[in-house]
């Protein structure tokens, strides 16, 4: 039996699964460390946390598993995008990293859009200059750190790192490097033109490859440190939103995820380069080599439910924690309650401004037509139903884009809950399912770690043979049209109300 190890480097830990061949999960295991936020609106981690917490999860789970080393024959890491890390000549860490979510380069993406143009920015790498993305990052620093900036010689993204720390190599790969805004999306390389208009030194950057190549070996340091083998094949792995599609079968035409945690994805797979002019969503090259995923983000989905569930469920937390089990349980079964349309009571997601289909920070949700007769199980199940409308606009940008998905798998933590799911199948008028397998991003890169050690012909094949759906929730035929007319009322509430937005935030 040959076995497979995928890393997934998170924002709050790093979890490391030991998959067999066939995709049969063996062991697994979990080290959190901290965020660390300067100021405010910013966001940072210590490099070394990440290496450290690899290191720790991938010996855990050799030893634990009891299996031969030697019958590891390959790994692969996903991660966190955007997130910066410099490194000097020596490879040593020059500052913290900007990661993902850290919100001080709204000065730099105006100056990246201003210096190479909107449309040459979407033309070019597919998506508008971000405050996430790693080039206003990158640009931050060369302006506000310039002694930093003169010693770096390699930029690298957090799995990246921990790939160089586990191989030597600078190395990244097609899907990650689509979230740093310096790749050539429809081509999948470096953008020499962007480069020069920008005066980035292209050498910095690392050499690019397709998620399921071979960038290198375990070396005999790392080997010592985690108790692998320094013939354990390295693959070039995939960004977290990419790795969680292959994890989930997503890599043929028709068929999409959409994963309810903090913030909300509609992610689906698409053989054909498509664009979205407007930059409401992304395209990213995907896992699978020749193709490209397009990508919906709705800020708060599952935060929405979290928010309301820690401000006005006290009495559900209590029981739960008394009877063992989640609040989120008892808070579903009150909303179950309720009726479609929550009897009329509609939910606006925008706690934290929005991305799709809407880029607008200023945005705030809403409780529109509250009134008397409302209970809290009738806000509970708005909440839940504002959320999938909220993925149904970015549903809607997709189909408009002629990426028109059949098939919908639910992941993450909303995709736990029956009543969820099936509000996602009657909202989208398609089937909603699960994988037997919940490993997701860390089964998606083990799945490229075994292509990559020519244990499966294709990433196609593997998930094939490596993945297993749970039977899917149905539309419910009379359910459908009861939400779509909800729906467009729903639609109304972000146009009627987006210069009041702008006012409420100047006040």
């Amino acid at each position: 039996m040959k076995y497979v190890l995928g890393i997934d480097l998170g924002t709050s830990g790093t979890k490391t699964v030991l998959f067999q061949q066939d995709g049969v999960g063996v062991c697994s295991a979990t080290v959190e460390y901290p965020m660390s936020q300067p100021q405010n609106g910013w966001a940072e981690q210590d490099p070394k946390d990440w290496w450290n917490a690899a290191v720790s999860t991938v010996k855990t789970v050799l030893t634990k598993s009891g299996v031969d080393p030697k019958d590891v024959v390959s790994l692969g890491i996903s991660g966190q995008m955007h997130g910066l890390v410099m490194l000097d000549e020596n490879g040593e860490v020059l500052r913290p990293s900007i990661i993902w979510c850290d919100q001080r380069t709204q000065v730099e993406c105006d100056e990246i859009t201003e210096k190479v143009g909107y449309d040459n920015l979407i033309r070019i790498t597919a998506n508008p200059a971000l405050t996430g993305f790693t080039l206003s990052k990158i640009m931050w620093v060369r302006k506000h750190q310039p002694e930093i900036y003169a010693k770096c010689r390699h930029i690298l993204l957090p799995k990246d790192y921990v790939r160089y720390m586990l191989t030597g190599d600078y190395a990244t790969e097609v899907s990650d490097a689509s979230g740093m805004q310096l790749l050539d999306v429809p081509n999948r390389c470096w953008s020499d033109e962007l480069l020069q208009i920008l005066d980035i030194d292209k050498s910095l950057l690392a050499k690019v490859y397709e998620s399921c190549e071979v960038t290198g070996h375990v070396s005999e340091a790392a080997a010592a440190l985690t108790g692998l083998t320094a013939d354990t094949l390295v693959v070039g792995g995939a960004g977290d939103n990419a790795a969680a599609a292959v994890g989930t079968g997503v890599v043929e035409d028709g068929k999409a995820f959409t994963t309810i945690g903090t913030s909300g994805v509609i992610f689906a797979h698409t053989d054909k380069l498509s664009i979205d002019p407007q930059g409401r969503v992304h395209t990213f090259c995907c896992a699978v080599p020749g193709a490209w995923h397009v990508m919906g983000v709705t800020q708060a989905a599952g935060f929405s439910l979290k928010w309301f569930r820690d401000n006005f469920c006290a009495a559900e937390k209590e029981t739960a924690a008394a009877m063992g089990i989640d609040a989120y349980e008892l808070t579903n079964k009150e909303a179950a309650q309720s009726p479609i349309g929550a009897n009329k009571l509609i939910y606006a997601p925008y706690l934290m401004g929005e991305r799709t289909p809407h880029l607008d920070a200023d945005c705030r949700g809403m409780f529109f037509g509250l009134s008397g007769m409302h209970q809290r199980r009738d806000l509970l199940r708005a909440v839940m139903e504002g959320v999938s409308y909220s993925l149904k606009d970015c549903l809607g940008v997709l189909n408009g884009m002629g990426v028109d998905p059949a098939q919908m798998l639910a992941c993450g933590g909303g995709g736990k809950s029956p009543l969820w799911r099936q509000m996602l199948a009657d909202v989208f008028n398609c089937p909603v399912a699960t994988t037997v397998n919940t490993e997701g991003p860390a089964l998606g890169v083990a799945i490229l770690a075994g292509v990559g050690a020519g244990l499966y012909p294709s990433v196609q094949e593997a998930c094939r043979a490596m993945i297993h759906v749970n039977e899917p929730q149905n539309p419910i035929e009379e359910n459908v049209p009861q939400y779509a007319k909800v729906y467009e009322v729903f639609k109304k509430i972000y146009p009627a109300n987006k210069d009041l937005f702008k006012e409420l935030g100047k006040i």
